[in-house]
């Protein structure tokens, strides 16, 4: 029998991906079509694992990790920012003279958030969660992205 993956796993796995379509993104030909297809996929993935976050990863850091409310508030304020950002960058088309410059805005955002998560949360949630309750709260994510279309 295999190992389930573990939330942490999971969501590291979502970070690579959003990584993968910024860079897409970024090679694409500037102002090309294909660009503002790439940002609203990029924009579906980011939603999706926000709600997931928001639903079975933010709850558990704040009732088992030491200062989980303030680490838990701190990633749902990025959240908030990033989906501004997403609603700006949707109202543009990828000739906009605007497009490119909410697009860096919101990497940069993403990044820092991808960071504090990668390098703080996750490692603090690891050492107060048992690997089953991690490996459940994996199986949820992964349902609950399943359930938003992904």
């Amino acid at each position: 029998m295999s190992r389930r993956t573990d939330v942490t796993e999971e969501l590291t796995a979502d970070h690579r991906r959003v990584e993968r379509l910024f860079a897409a993104i970024g090679e694409a030909p500037v102002r090309a079509k294909r660009r503002k297809e790439l940002a609203d996929t990029l924009t579906t993935e980011l939603m999706r694992h926000s709600a997931a976050e928001e639903a079975y990863l933010y709850p558990t850091v704040r009732e088992t990790v030491p200062g989980g409310d303030s680490l838990a508030d701190k990633e749902l304020a990025d959240h908030a920012g990033i989906e501004g950002h997403l609603r700006d960058l949707e109202g543009y088309d990828a000739d906009h003279e605007r497009f490119d410059a909410l697009l860096a805005v919101l990497k940069a955002e993403v990044a820092e958030h991808v960071r504090n998560e990668e390098e703080r949360l996750f490692p603090r949630l690891r050492r107060c969660c048992s690997a089953d309750r991690l490996g459940g709260l994996g199986d949820d994510v992964r349902r609950a992205k399943r359930l938003a279309g992904g």
